[in-house]
């Protein structure tokens, strides 16, 4: 039987052997190498703000550290809100129709940032509502999971989705290390708009001439070719359909909120980490540009997530991730004392190191706990069939893929949430107390029981789902 129409796919049977080697492999790569660059630009409109937000008030505009703190934070509610529906839009709709629209989804955000700095009288409202629209970029996380899931047999699920989230995490640090650089040169010329004189964080001398909307207009180019590509060169799976009535069955899989809270403390630390990691600077070392180093952090965790995902292949996900959990609360000890308190001036050598150090362990998390996922649920669903029967058997791996994939957009959805809630933390702490320890109090508590969590669902002797 032919393997496609058109840009369908009507054979599909990853986990059989010989179809993988003869057909199954090229074209899973083809989709993967084609959803990295798609995802690589959704991380980075997504994370725009927590660039745009560090150099506005040198911009002109007139806000209060709490006020860019939302900005950076909004971004991720919203991200994480369109997760929660994303999830469930590829059974629905098809992978590759459904990766083209979300991608050209990302022009409204980037040119309406483009176009809203370049003017200090706009209203706080607006950029409210651009950085909103931002989570467009978040939501794509979800969809894109859960299409690769698809394509790839069990045994290669961690490490393909480990590239496709790691890669695709890189975003985050290319944003940030590419937006000083960019706002530099007027290389769209008029139709870029006019350059705006600032005074950078963090750097000396009188104020220069800047091109501030560069950093959004700099995506749009990537976005067309990317939603182009998607649309021409994907496949749709036909046996991958699925309603969202068939998929809403993990609502009530425990293993579902389980996996949902541990995803939370590995990709929200990450995602929070990074939003709110360039602000942490400004406040804390006045005297630091922030730009110049905050993208080291998410590019570490960016790179270590693969890492994570082919450890996990290797030696199990319930295992990496029960020691990464224990190692996080360790850098955060080390962040608490490397920062300024009781008169001191606190180390920011300690401090960057430290944050290095829980960036680097929560993308290992990040690719160990999604490589749980489809052998949790493969693993319940063939505990459910006749494994004599080739028919029962076959049914019973779509349906724990299907289950999987949903699990995984759900997770990351719910995970996403920790890119609100960690700068909004940090910003509420400093509010109210005038540093951020509170907060990360919160997350050494958070992170205990997520060992915990961890250790008697997944990784201790005769648990339920060893993984």
């Amino acid at each position: 039987m032919a393997p496609r129409t058109g840009r369908t796919l009507e054979v599909w049977t990853p986990e059989d052997k010989a179809f993988w080697t003869s057909q199954g492999q090229a074209i899973a790569n083809i989709n993967l190498w084609l959803s990295i660059p798609a995802l690589f630009l959704a991380f980075a409109v997504w994370q725009m703000w927590s660039v745009v937000a560090v150099n506005l008030p040198n911009l002109g505009f007139n806000y209060t550290e709490n006020q860019l703190f939302w900005l950076a934070a909004l971004p991720a509610l919203s991200g994480a809100t369109l997760r929660i529906f994303y999830s469930f839009m590829v059974p629905i709709v098809g992978g590759r129709r459904w990766t083209a629209l979300t991608t050209a989804s990302l022009l409204l955000p980037t040119i309406g940032i483009g176009i809203a700095i370049q003017n200090p009288l706009t209203p706080y409202w607006v950029m409210l509502m651009l950085a909103l629209l931002c989570g467009f970029g978040g939501g794509n996380f979800s969809s894109s999971m859960a299409n690769i899931s698809f394509f790839f047999p069990k045994e290669r699920k961690g490490s393909a989705l480990g590239l496709n989230a790691g890669l695709g995490n890189l975003g985050v640090s290319s944003v940030q290390f590419l937006a000083p650089l960019v706002i530099t040169i007027g290389m769209f010329g008029p139709l870029g708009g006019d350059p705006q004189i600032a005074q950078l964080s963090g750097t000396t001398g009188g104020p220069t001439q800047v091109w501030a909307q560069n950093a959004a207009f700099i995506w749009v180019p990537f976005i067309l070719v990317a939603a182009l590509l998607s649309w021409f060169a994907m496949h749709d799976i036909a046996d991958a359909k699925a309603s969202f009535k068939d998929q809403a069955v993990i609502f009530k899989r425990k293993q579902n909120w389980v996996m949902c809270f541990l995803y939370l403390g590995t990709f929200g630390s990450f995602i929070g980490f990074a939003a709110g990691f360039p602000l942490l600077i400004k406040y804390l070392y006045p005297a630091v540009r922030p730009l110049q180093y905050a993208w080291l952090g998410p590019l570490v965790g960016a790179l270590a997530r693969p890492f994570g995902g082919w450890l996990s292949d290797k030696i199990g996900g319930a295992k990496v991730t029960f020691y990464t959990f224990i190692f996080m609360v360790l850098a955060v000890i080390g962040v608490m004392f490397s920062i300024p308190h009781d008169g001191l001036p606190g180390s920011f050598a300690g401090f960057l190191i430290s944050f290095l150090v829980l960036f680097l362990l929560t993308g290992i998390g990040n690719g160990s706990t999604f490589s749980m996922i489809p052998i949790i649920f493969l693993t319940k669903s063939m505990r459910r069939a006749n494994l004599s029967d080739p028919e029962s058997v076959r049914n019973a791996e779509m349906e724990g893929t299907k289950e999987a994939a949903a699990v995984l957009g759900f997770t990351g959805a719910i995970g996403a949430y920790g890119g609100f809630f960690i700068p909004k933390s940090f910003g509420t702490s400093i509010s109210v107390t005038g540093t951020p320890h509170a907060a990360l109090l919160f997350f050494i508590v958070f992170y205990l029981v997520a060992i915990a969590t961890t250790w008697w669902f997944y990784s201790r002797k005769n648990a339920e789902y060893p993984c």
